[in-house]
């Protein structure tokens, strides 16, 4: 294994690193650094987060950049704001043996005004979020004509963010004559295209196999029924009472709702999502760094960026619909070579994307079993068992007060001492958990005996919500057409002009034959069932329709529609 002095890095750099704890590189500090060095060749780094790649490009880039001169010389775009703050600290903590460069942070939900001055000071380096550079930019608050060196850290999320045209504008405003370094964990078509449009034969570095997970990440999912998602959420952390970890859910309300339901329930807990301010996301990440905060709920959306030591699990109270989502969650623990946990809370027809997430991150994913009330209050009881164990005891403060204290209990004997001491803990969970209910979705038996669950059908329909339709009304439609309940329907994803909805895959050819054919408020209704991906619409979705004979109105799919299992006469 290499050393950091042994890249060819700077002697101040090095001794930076040392104090900051840095012993040896990683694989892909290892091999970038050197190249990174020449300073004269674009470079695209293909990695999974929490590899070092702040580092990867940091260092080199500190090397490079002349501190005599106040013009700007380095971009950094990162995707949000968490991370250019990171990134931002990590270049400082870098440098803080080496050279006096002017780092300046660049970001949304704080002062512009005060953002221009220390820029127009003369930051030699500037990390940016994309729209607020667009800010400064449209202000000619900032010039990009001197930079030489462009680092855009997590491509992707930046693409999967929707700064595509940022990006394209940014990098106008750059020179010809720039090296440009791209950092990913993956590497959709979209990153392609800016490597072909910005830059020039860059060097390649893969480091492990594109689309692999973290090996030291362990992967498991629970099967639940969503009535008991959140009773199952409150299982898992409590079998796990010494969890540091990130819950992410789908949306801001789910978010906001599922952290005020644990904060409720007495779990040091609290929300990450984009509709709080500024100087709430900056309290909430500084107890969650500070380890103060014991388990954070976010969005994926304000989760990038994320780089905190030590987290012990990842849980999805949803699994992503995009493998990349699933990839960015999983990677916020395991990082720099420790161990974690990803746990994907699954409904039984969500089992096959388990399965096609497997195939693609070539790692297994253990089922696990949501524990019993008596499983908990077990582990509990040993949690506390081993505090007791390892609580440091102060011997010179406490011993004034132990006589008072021995009096107090003089009357226990050591057994029931041990009893009483253990039930003030142990009765809360033993009170919640009595007679609580097995929460395990049950399976059935192969011919091999082998277990067996149901698996979902991911179907297309041609309507969607300018057509007005919403959860509700999709489900009446099934019910009355194809005779299938809200119990029998999964995930429900509404788009513009289409739409998509899971049934069981042994009803999918019935719903299909069901709906097919009719019409909704005059637009012919056409299903199918889809491989996963989600369609454009194709065929008729978005042009204009004629009117059919019937129409689907508060009431139903139309006055000739047919029930279910009677002819159709549409």
């Amino acid at each position: 294994m290499k050393s950091f002095e042994s890249l060819g890095l700077s002697r101040g750099l090095v001794e930076s690193v040392q104090i900051i704890g840095f012993e040896t590189p990683t694989p892909i500090q290892e091999q970038a650094i050197p190249v990174l060095l020449s300073g004269n060749r674009d470079f695209v780094g293909l990695a999974q987060t929490g590899t070092g790649k702040t580092a990867a490009f940091g260092l080199p880039l500190l090397d490079l950049v002349d501190d005599n001169s106040r013009d700007t010389q380095a971009l950094v775009l990162a995707p949000t704001r968490e991370l250019g703050l990171q990134i931002a600290n990590d270049l400082e903590n870098f440098s803080e043996k080496f050279k006096r460069f002017n780092i300046v942070a660049v970001y949304g939900g704080s002062s512009i005004s005060e953002q221009i001055r220390k820029v127009k000071k003369g930051a030699q380096i500037i990390v940016a979020t994309p729209g607020r550079l667009i800010d400064l930019i449209d202000r000619k608050a900032i010039n990009l004509s001197t930079i030489r060196y462009v680092v855009l850290d997590e491509a992707d999320e930046m693409l999967n963010m929707g700064f595509k045209d940022d990006l394209d504008k940014i990098l106008s405003f750059t020179p010809d004559e720039k090296s440009t370094w791209l950092f990913s964990a993956t590497m959709p078509r979209e990153v392609r295209a800016i490597m072909k449009n910005y830059m020039t034969d860059p060097f390649e570095l893969t480091v492990g196999e594109q689309n692999t997970g973290n090996a030291n990440i362990e992967h498991q999912y629970v099967i639940v029924q969503e009535k008991d998602r959140y009773a199952a959420l409150k299982r898992i952390l409590d079998y796990t009472p010494e969890i540091f970890g990130l819950i992410f859910c789908r949306t801001r309300i789910d978010t906001q709702k599922i952290a005020e339901s644990l904060m409720k329930d007495g779990y040091n807990a609290d929300s990450l999502h984009g509709d709080l301010t500024q100087q709430q996301r900056d309290r909430v990440m500084i107890k969650f760094r500070q380890r103060t905060l014991q388990i954070l709920v976010a969005t994926d959306v304000a989760a990038r960026g994320i780089d905190v030591d030590d987290i012990t699990h990842v849980i999805h109270l949803n699994i992503p619909d995009e493998m990349e989502f699933y990839t960015h969650r999983s990677g916020r623990t395991a990082r720099a070579g420790k161990k974690g946990v990803s746990i994907a809370m699954i409904s039984k027809r969500e089992l096959g994307k388990v399965k096609q997430i497997e195939k693609i991150l070539k790692s297994p994913f253990k089922r696990m079993m949501i524990p019993t009330g008596a499983e908990v209050c077990q582990k509990q009881l040993l949690a506390l068992m081993n505090r007791v164990h390892e609580v440091k005891v102060n011997d010179e403060e406490i011993a004034e007060f132990l006589p008072a204290i021995e009096e107090q209990l003089n009357d226990l004997t050591k057994q029931e001492l041990i009893k009483r001491f253990a039930s003030i803990e142990f009765n809360r969970f033993l009170d919640y958990y009595r007679n609580a209910p097995d929460l395990n979705v049950k399976s059935e038996k192969g011919e091999g005996g082998e277990e067996k669950y149901m698996t979902g059908a991911r179907l297309f329909i041609n309507l969607g919500k300018m057509d007005g339709l919403d959860v509700a009304r999709l489900i009446e439609l099934v019910d009355e057409h194809a005779g299938l309940g809200k119990k029998d329907i999964g995930r429900i994803d509404l788009k513009g002009a289409y739409s998509f909805f899971e049934v069981e895959k042994d009803k999918a050819d019935r719903v299909v034959e069901a709906l097919n054919g009719g019409t909704y408020k005059g637009r012919p209704v056409r299903v199918e069932v889809t491989d996963g991906k989600e369609s454009s619409g194709g065929g008729d979705g978005g042009k204009p329709f004629k009117k059919g004979r019937g129409s689907y109105g508060k009431g139903g799919y139309g006055k000739g529609a047919p029930r279910s299992g009677q002819k159709k006469r549409w």
